[in-house]
Formats: C-alpha cells, sequence, structure tokens
C-alpha cells in the first residue's frame, strides 16, 4: 500500500535527492525545516531579557530564522563604515586598521550610491602587505577591488537572506529602504549570530577574560564585566552620587546610565570619576566590548 504504478514508494518519491540538498546547501535546509506550520505550533519562549530598562534582545535559537527581520539586526546608517570610491590607497589602509573590519562598502558620492564593496585581502594581495619594501606595487585602483554587494528589504527575514548570501557567496548586504536609499547594514556574521550567539574570533578576548590591560591605564573589557569587580582593578570607584549601584552590575550597564541611550560603536562616554569610555563593538540593541581609559595618577 502507499506503492506508485512503477513499484516505487511516496516516500522515495518525496524524499530530496542529493543534487538537490547540495544545491540548496546548509542554510538552506534549516529555513524549509522550519516550516510556517512548525513556527505557528511551537510554543510561546521567553526570548527577551530585560536589562537596565534598556531594549530587549533576542535569545539566540533556529526559530530567529523565521521570526527576525533584517531590520532587527542591521547596522544602522549612521554607524556604517564606508569608504568613497575616490579614497586613496593610504587613506583606505587607516580606515581598515581604525574599524578592525575587513570589508567595507564603497559609494559614489553619497552612500545612497553604492557601487560595491572592498575586502581587506584583496587590498593586501594586491598591493603589498603593510611595511613591505623593495617590490614595486601597481598604481592604485579602487575599481578593480570592487565586489558586488547585495541588497535587501528590511522587512526580509533573516533565514532568507542568509540563504541568499550562501548561494551568491556574498557576505554584506546592504538594507534598502522604499525609496531605494541605504537604511542599514547586514554581515552573514550578524545573522548567523542570531542562531549560534555571540561569535569571537582571533581580535577578541580569550575565553573566560572578561578584560585585558592593553597598555598602562587602557583597557579592552567585555560589557558584561562586573563592575566592582573592575573597579578594583582599576582603583576608582565609578558608582558615584549619581548612579544607584543597586541598578548597575556591569560596565554595559554603567555606560547606558551614564549615556541616557544606547551608544553606537565608535561614541566616547566621559566618566565624572575621570575615565574614558569607548565603546568598541555594539549593535542596535546592545553593548558588546568597551575601551576604557584610566587617567594617569599624578604621581604616575
Amino acid at each position: 500500500m502507499g506503492d506508485t504504478e512503477d513499484g516505487s514508494s511516496d516516500a522515495a518519491q518525496s524524499a530530496p535527492s542529493e543534487t538537490e540538498n547540495s544545491r540548496t546547501g546548509f542554510f538552506g535546509r534549516i529555513v524549509g525545516a522550519l516550516s510556517p506550520t512548525d513556527a505557528e505550533s511551537e510554543p510561546p519562549q521567553n526570548t527577551q531579557t530585560v536589562t537596565n530598562g534598556v531594549t530587549p534582545f533576542v535569545t539566540p535559537g533556529m526559530m530567529n530564522l523565521r521570526r527576525m527581520r533584517v531590520e532587527d539586526v542591521m547596522v544602522p546608517k549612521a554607524e556604517i563604515v564606508s569608504a568613497p570610491v575616490d579614497i586613496e590607497k593610504d587613506e583606505l589602509v587607516a580606515l581598515f586598521r581604525e574599524s578592525g573590519l575587513t570589508r567595507v562598502p564603497v559609494f559614489d558620492g553619497t552612500l545612497d550610491t553604492p557601487i560595491g564593496l572592498v575586502h581587506l585581502k584583496d587590498l593586501a594581495l594586491n598591493y603589498g602587505f603593510n611595511g613591505q619594501t623593495g617590490v614595486k606595487m601597481p598604481a592604485f585602483s579602487l575599481h578593480k577591488l570592487l565586489r558586488p554587494l547585495l541588497y535587501a528589504p528590511p522587512s526580509m527575514p533573516i533565514g532568507v537572506l542568509l540563504q541568499k548570501m550562501q548561494t551568491d557567496r556574498i557576505h554584506m548586504a546592504l538594507v534598502i529602504d522604499e525609496y531605494g536609499g541605504v537604511d542599514g547594514l547586514v554581515t552573514i556574521e550578524d545573522l548567523i549570530e542570531q542562531v549560534l550567539g555571540e561569535i569571537e574570533d582571533e581580535h577578541d578576548l580569550e575565553e573566560g577574560a572578561l578584560w585585558i590591560e592593553e597598555k598602562p591605564g587602557c583597557y579592552l573589557a567585555e560589557a558584561k564585566t562586573p563592575l566592582d569587580e573592575f573597579e578594583a582593578e582599576i582603583g576608582i570607584g565609578l558608582c558615584g552620587n549619581d548612579i544607584d549601584d543597586e541598578e548597575v552590575d556591569t560596565l554595559g550597564g554603567l555606560v547606558f546610565v551614564l549615556s541616557g541611550h544606547v551608544p553606537a560603536r565608535g561614541e566616547v562616554i566621559a566618566h565624572p570619576a575621570g575615565p574614558e569610555i569607548e565603546v568598541v563593538d555594539a549593535d542596535p540593541r546592545r553593548i558588546k566590548r568597551l575601551r576604557v581609559r584610566v587617567p594617569s595618577k599624578p604621581d604616575d
């Protein structure tokens, strides 16, 4: 029962072939497995956490592929690091060095007229690594380095964009608004982090380390660093009269209280006690990493 006229079973006919699976890709099969029926039948989950009255963030998980939209994870336009098409090589190298990024969108005139992206690897392989001498390099031409960009509407499910990034092998997309202007930017890492959680690379802090002292008086710290432990490290009390220490437990929470908003990457917040806190890494919903510069003491 259930066999077709040629003797093959219904189950065998419905099973996808190896060719179809390889063409769809790993993320495509994941997205396909999360059908609308599955999403609707799954019981509600407590996916949000509120800390210090800040905008809640979604707990990483497979269901975010369908539940979350591109606009939920994109970097806002004001925070996009980009380069004009007429930028000089030294300026482009400095941009990569200061931002710590490996891909940067390139525009002609304004960011609303993007023409592609430039990859740090392409720059290094074509025009030499920093400090290389004795080798004659060709004349710099940014046009020759440009790679294509993807474009996505804000309402696109992140699972759909993730599958498209995998298929096209393009790991950066610009979010386009209804008028054709740039609204934000998304990378493949931003999307995968919504499923797997925070992804750290070689430039992140070692596993288990909450902060490191980059140089005397300058600390790179995770936003989740307990405030009392960090105060003991630097020898300065960070909870003053204007800050309720019962409401603030972490460095990230302290920055939220001092700034009064979700700070953007690169923003510097001055603490009344003297230290300067720079937001090194953040997304539209939370702070991830901070750099704290402690003023030197007079006897130092």
